[in-house]
């Protein structure tokens, strides 16, 4: 019988990824829901090809009209609109549920979908920044499986398995270091949304394409490598790796180091993800050492990514703080995005705004929100003056 699967966040970079994984192996997983924000052409493409159950449009802004067109061209299908549908999805009873929603808005589906799903592959790594003490405790009381999706995360999760967890010293996350990895600190000023975007080695989308060219993608991985393993945030480190085919890598106390390759393709952890425990021969290409011509490595520039120290200090502050971290980098990439701020003012938003956070050390689900909310007014506040 095949394993049913929802994809909340289905026409996003990870989303599409994931369709891929599932085409690749024939029948042995079924799409049951899918979900998105905007993007009803593609959704309409997936789900004439997948055949799920149920669909969910997240946008306020047409979601409703587009809903309605879609359901006329497909009467079978149940549809939902607006946040709301989308949790009535993640509220069906299926095997697996893969969070892909970008951003904050992928927290509360995430958190909704843990008593109906027996896995949950994430890939939406702020419901651990934001939430991760009352994520990780909703998933232990509900027995639910928890599988990375991130590259880095799923790479750690395959090296650990075999490995008693406390001969591990430290966990090295590897990062391409983002479009602008060449550049000096004083040659960031002035630079295009445009030559932002460009990354060298992975296709993904704008927000995280920016996050990673600052590298507070890899800082908020830091935090989620934090809860996702239980590791004191003095044993994770960074490494710029600019091949991206060390996906990630294990020290244990007597020096030995054990790496993950694979070539850089995001439907691989996915593919693993969802047929965990077993291991599926897919078309996604192999490494082939011979052609590497080398691996580098290098320590991260803390002038030149200024980012990730912010978030080893919220990840350490905790409460309320790394989500405050993550509503002002979210407002502050939207705002880069929208050529309303320079490439450097992201990080230094950042930094004020969090100057200014008063952190609940111990918050609840509502505390959280407010302290996003806060946050993203706050970098606004600051911008005016």
């Amino acid at each position: 019988m095949s394993v049913s699967v929802s994809i909340l966040g289905s026409t996003g970079s990870i989303g599409v990824s994931a369709l891929r994984a599932i085409r690749s192996q024939g029948d042995e997983f079924r799409v049951y829901g899918l979900s998105c924000n905007r993007n009803t052409e593609l959704l309409g493409e997936q789900i004439e090809e997948f055949h799920p159950a149920v669909v969910a449009v997240a946008s306020n802004d047409g979601s409703h009209e587009c809903c309605e067109k879609l359901r006329r061209r497909f009467p079978r299908v149940e549809f939902f609109d607006g946040a709301d549908g989308v949790l009535e999805l993640a509220r069906r009873d299926v095997d697996i549920v893969l969070s892909a929603i970008v951003g904050a808005a992928g927290l509360r589906p995430t958190l909704e979908a843990v008593p109906y799903t027996r896995r949950i592959a994430l890939a939406n790594k702020e419901t651990l920044v934001m939430a991760g003490g009352l994520f990780m405790d909703k998933i232990r009381e509900h027995g639910v499986e928890l599988i990375p999706v991130d590259s880095e995360h799923s790479a750690i999760f395959s090296l650990i398995e075999n490995l008693d967890f406390s001969d591990v010293e430290r966990i090295i996350l590897t990062a391409s270091g983002g479009s602008l990895r060449d550049r000096n600190a004083e040659d960031l000023v002035g630079v295009t949304p445009g030559e932002a975007l460009n990354h060298p080695t992975w296709s993904m989308g704008s927000k995280i394409t920016i996050d990673s060219a600052t590298l507070m993608n890899k800082g908020l991985e830091v935090i989620e490598a934090h809860h996702l393993f239980g590791a004191p945030y003095d044993a994770i480190d960074v490494l710029i790796h600019p091949e991206s085919v060390i996906h990630s890598m294990v020290e244990t106390i007597d020096g030995s180091l054990y790496a993950l390759l694979g070539v850089p393709d995001m439907a691989l952890p996915i593919l693993n993800a969802l047929s965990y425990p077993e291991r599926r021969r897919n078309p996604f290409g192999r490494l082939r050492l011979e052609d590497l011509g080398g691996l580098h490595f290098r320590t991260p520039d803390a002038r030149r990514y200024p980012a990730l120290a912010l978030c080893y200090g919220a990840g350490r502050a905790g409460g309320t703080t790394p989500a405050a971290l993550n509503g002002a980098n979210e407002t502050a990439v939207a705002l880069f995005l929208e050529h309303k701020i320079g490439f450097t003012d992201i990080v230094r938003l950042v930094e004020e705004a969090l100057a200014l956070h008063r952190p609940v050390e111990e918050p609840d689900i509502d505390d959280i929100f407010q302290a996003d909310a806060w946050a993203r007014e706050a970098v606004q506040t600051i911008l005016r003056g």
